[in-house]
């Protein structure tokens, strides 16, 4: 198995398949020209070397063709947001007609929510993880007020038993059972930002099901990192940011899933702009509003050509190398970056993320006992780029795409000596 030395590290690197893609990344340096250790694509991926190229050409078809470039070019802008939905549906395990790239992560929340949070005076309750990222709470929140709901009575938390970081299923399958028939949404992030527990989406789907409940997924740090199936899971809808594991760059747009099964519902509340509309007859201008189908039906306005283009570079990497191949190698890459943790000799720190791969992706939140945030300026001076989160918990995130087993390697190496 695993061996913890250098010349182990150098040898898995070279006979991994994958490696060749560290070099069309752009790998941030320090001032001598030192390669960082990288280790927050779970925050913002590296840039792909291509990215440049297809922003590059819009802008140059912009100055080519003005307003024309709706229409002429390689890509023209028109139906630009088409290039990307069945590269995107194979990252997520989704068809086509159920994903479309719009907008950013919460507004899209907001957005499914005017359609699928349809509450009643006693069905009206939401429940999230008791840890979810600050903007799911936020959102679910502003949304039992607007609907005169209060929050404390509205909000149910699905925490982790005493003494326990990580969630249990049957324990909301407690909840669920209990109060299925005041809850109306389960809202719950596919991959938990703070621990990586990647929880069973397709039984979190069937266990709202069950009491008619509709189950949301925020698969923020879940696209591009694991493989969620989100059609067979049967969940009724999820978004995600794409610039994290899908590198697309700072705040670019974000992914949204509408299940098969609402796709042909012209019934379902919504709100609407041209973008929704008909694309047939969308620019008759004096049209009544017809939605269309599947996930595009959810779309507003029309996309920033420019941060897409930044996506399509990603998602043309992704579709060359494959989901199954990047989950092979990151499950073999943080098996081994677990494996370095578990051989450092302190009792100071423990891994809270879980160790079964199928129960993660790449992230491991390393908890660090008696530690503050000095540790992690340590280990930016040491040039190794990772993510705290307080009270004591450094994410790190090998990413199988530019991280190596050097990295991996190195990393550990010097949190070993700052220990």
């Amino acid at each position: 198995m695993y061996k913890p030395t250098l010349e182990y590290a150098l040898q898995q690197d070279q006979e991994d398949k994958l490696s060749y893609l560290r070099e069309q990344f752009h790998i941030p340096k320090d001032k001598e020209g030192n390669n960082w250790l990288y280790f927050t694509g779970n925050s913002l991926g590296l840039q792909p070397k291509r990215t440049q190229q297809y922003i590059q050409q819009e802008l140059n078809d912009w100055a080519q063709y003005g307003v024309e470039g709706h229409f002429e070019g390689e890509t023209p802008w028109l139906p630009y947001h088409e290039f990307l939905t069945e590269k995107m549906a194979k990252i997520v395990g989704a068809k086509p007609l159920e994903v479309v790239v719009m907008n950013t992560l919460t507004t899209n929340l907001h957005l499914l929510m005017v359609s699928f949070y349809q509450p009643t005076q006693k069905k009206y309750k939401i429940v999230i993880e008791s840890d979810a990222f600050p903007s799911d709470r936020y959102a679910v929140q502003s949304q039992l007020k607007f609907h005169g709901f209060d929050v404390e009575e509205g909000l149910i938390e699905w925490k982790p038993r005493e003494g326990e970081e990580l969630l249990r299923i049957e324990d909301l399958e407690k909840i669920v059972e209990e109060q299925g028939d005041e809850i109306a949404l389960l809202l719950i992030g596919g991959v938990n930002y703070y621990t990586g527990q990647y929880l069973d989406i397709k039984r979190i789907a069937k266990i709202g099901h069950a009491k008619n409940c509709i189950v949301g997924i925020d698969l923020a740090h879940g696209a591009g990192n694991i493989s969620p199936e989100l059609h067979d899971s049967g969940v009724d809808f999820a978004a995600w940011c794409t610039y994290k594991y899908l590198n697309s760059g700072p705040g670019s747009l974000a992914g949204l899933f509408v299940h098969e099964k609402h796709a042909y519902n012209k019934e379902l509340p919504r709100f609407a702009g041209w973008w929704n509309h008909n694309k047939e007859t969308r620019f008759n201008m004096r049209q009544p509003f017809d939605v269309m189908p599947g996930a595009e039906g959810w779309q507003l306005s029309n996309p920033p050509i420019l941060s897409m283009a930044a996506i399509r570079a990603s998602l043309d990497m992704f579709d060359e190398v494959g989901m199954e191949a990047l989950r092979a190698k990151s499950e073999k890459l943080t098996g081994y970056f677990e494996y370095l943790i578990s051989r450092i000799d302190t009792a100071s720190i423990k891994i809270i993320t879980p160790s079964n791969p199928k129960e993660r992706g790449c992230q491991l939140s390393i908890q660090v006992k008696n530690a503050d945030k000095s540790l992690h300026k340590k280990l930016t001076e040491n040039n190794i780029i990772t993510d705290w989160r307080e009270p004591d918990v450094i994410r790190c995130a090998p990413v199988p795409m530019y991280n190596s087993f050097e990295d991996v390697f190195r990393m550990v190496e010097i949190l070993k000596k700052l220990l």
